[in-house]
């Protein structure tokens, strides 16, 4: 077993316990990728009415951005646009952009973050809400950008006989884009 630290209240804790923690920091960090994948799996089998599962969605939704030219980091956020739909079933893209937030630019993060409500365009109207939800982002600079993004593959990708490229095409641009954070709290952990 790895060293421990000795607190057992944070307010005592001293730099040798930091430096401990420090050290594991960085083994826990670098395996982010690997419990990414493993929660990406989760989706795997979960159709919930739709007409592919979850899992088949995100890889549907990234194909497609790949195919289109689309560059990694955005390939990235179209496979894990929704992976927050398992724990965050009321706010699945706010799970997800936050997961994405210390890795990609602020322009992907704010697509992701809103997708939900800009997808609502296509089927609010047909469960009590108002399909225009998205309109009060209209002065956003990235309004058209999120428009994009689902008119031109996250709406598009529930085609059961879409093209639909493996998750293991998609895990070295993810490990790339989560090899180290641009911005993070915790940015200096990776330093030591």
């Amino acid at each position: 077993m790895s060293a421990t630290a000795l607190f057992t209240r944070m307010d005592q804790s001293t730099q040798e316990d930091w430096d401990i923690i420090s050290a594991e920091f960085k083994n826990f960090a670098s395996a982010l990728p690997d419990r990414i994948i493993a929660h990406m799996n989760l989706l795997s089998g979960d159709f919930s009415g739709f007409p592919i599962d979850r899992l088949g969605h995100c890889l549907q939704t990234a194909t497609r951005a790949y195919r289109d030219g689309r560059d990694e980091e955005y390939v990235v956020c179209a496979l894990l646009h929704d992976i927050g739909d398992t724990l965050g079933t009321y706010n699945h893209s706010e799970v997800a952009a936050a997961i994405l937030k210390p890795f990609v630019s602020e322009e992907n993060h704010w697509m992701i973050q809103n997708h939900g409500i800009f997808q609502g365009y296509n089927f609010f109207h047909r469960i009590g809400m108002d399909r225009n939800m998205r309109d009060m982002f209209k002065e956003q600079s990235n309004y058209a950008r999120t428009a994009e993004f689902i008119e031109l593959y996250d709406s598009p990708a529930f085609d059961p006989e879409g093209e639909t490229l493996p998750l293991s095409f998609f895990e070295p641009m993810l490990r790339r884009v989560f090899a180290k954070p641009r911005l993070s709290l915790y940015g200096p952990m990776f330093e030591r």
